[in-house]
C-alpha cells in the first residue's frame, strides 16, 4: 500500500513539474509565422530549462488570437497593425513607433497581454498583380488600379476580404469594387495569379513569391495600410512565472528586416525546404543558438 501511494506521488509531481516547466507557441495559417513558431521554439528551448509546445497553423488571426486571451497558447507573434486595428477596433496610425507604443498599452491594459521588442521587418500587407499585366495597363499605385477593378478579379484570403484594414476598409478609401473577389486559401494566391486565373491579390510585403512569380507591389499612395511590424506577445501570466521569456525573445529584437524574412519564407515557399530547419538555420548563423 505505502509503495503503491509512493508511485502515485511521484506520477503527480512528475506531471506537475512538466506540466509547470512547458510553454506553448501558436502560429497562424501562413508560411512566414510557421518560421517564426520554430525560432521562438529553438531559442527559447537553447536559453532555458523550458519545454516548448507548437502548434503552427492553427488558423486566421481571430483563432490565434482567442488562444492566447482563453490560455490555450503563452505566446504568438503578432504585428503591430493587426493588433491595433483588427483586434482592438482602434483608428489606424501610420507612425510605426506610436503603433507599437499604442498596441503595447492597450493589450497591457485591456488584455494583460504584453507586447515585446519587435524582430524588425513589417510586413505589410499589398495589393499586387502580375508585372506584364499591370505595365502593359500602365498601373503603377493603387489609384491606377481604380479604373480597372471592374474588369479585374481579386483573389485574396478570407482573412484579407473581412478586415477593416484589408479588402472592406481599402475598396472605400480609393473608392473601387472588383467584379468578383474571390476568396482563397493563403497559400494559393500567389500561384492563382501567376497562373492568370486572378488579377490581382492581396500579399505580404515579405513573401519571396512576389519576385520569384513576377510580381508587382502597387505603390499605397494613399497610405491606407497601417505599419505591420512583428513582435512576439505573450500573456503576463506566463511572463510572471517565467520572467526569462522576455530577455530571451528580445534578442530576436531587430534581427530580421524585411529582405531577410522574405528570403526565409522563399526558402519554404520556393525551396520547399521544412520551416524548422530554415529556422534553425537562421538561429544558428545569426550566432543565437
Amino acid at each position: 500500500m505505502i509503495v503503491i501511494l509512493s508511485v502515485s506521488l511521484i506520477g503527480c509531481s512528475s506531471t506537475t513539474s512538466d506540466k509547470s516547466n512547458k510553454i506553448v507557441i501558436g502560429g497562424k495559417n501562413f508560411t512566414e509565422q510557421d518560421i517564426l513558431v520554430y525560432i521562438m521554439k529553438d531559442l527559447i528551448e537553447a536559453k532555458t530549462d523550458l519545454k516548448v509546445e507548437v502548434k503552427p497553423f492553427l488558423g486566421g488571426t481571430n483563432i490565434v488570437a482567442q488562444a492566447l486571451e482563453a490560455g490555450d497558447l503563452d505566446l504568438y507573434a503578432e504585428y503591430t497593425g493587426t493588433g491595433l486595428m483588427n483586434i482592438l477596433g482602434e483608428p489606424v496610425l501610420n507612425d510605426p513607433e506610436a503603433t507599437y507604443e499604442k498596441v503595447k498599452k492597450l493589450y497591457k491594459d485591456k488584455k494583460n497581454i504584453v507586447w515585446l521588442k519587435p524582430l524588425g521587418f513589417n510586413n505589410t500587407y499589398t495589393l499586387s498583380m502580375r508585372a506584364d499585366q499591370a505595365n502593359q495597363l500602365g498601373i503603377e499605385t493603387i489609384s491606377d488600379l481604380v479604373k480597372h477593378t471592374p474588369n479585374l478579379t481579386l483573389g485574396a484570403t478570407h482573412e484579407f476580404l473581412e478586415r477593416d484594414d484589408g479588402y472592406k476598409g481599402i475598396k472605400k478609401v480609393y473608392g473601387f469594387e472588383f467584379r468578383s473577389p474571390k476568396g482563397m486559401d493563403p497559400g494559393l494566391t500567389y500561384a492563382a495569379c501567376r497562373d492568370g486565373k486572378v488579377d490581382v491579390i492581396d500579399a505580404f510585403a515579405t513573401d519571396g513569391r512576389i519576385p520569384a512569380f513576377q510580381l508587382k507591389v502597387l505603390k499605397d499612395d494613399k497610405n491606407f495600410f497601417p505599419p505591420y511590424y512583428a513582435a512576439p506577445i505573450i500573456r503576463a501570466d506566463t511572463l510572471e512565472k517565467h520572467p526569462q521569456l522576455a530577455d530571451v525573445l528580445n534578442m530576436l529584437s531587430g534581427k530580421l528586416d524585411d529582405k531577410q524574412m522574405a528570403a526565409l519564407n522563399a526558402k519554404v515557399d520556393l525551396e520547399k525546404k521544412d520551416a524548422k530547419e530554415v529556422a534553425r538555420e537562421w538561429l544558428k548563423a545569426q550566432g543565437l543558438i
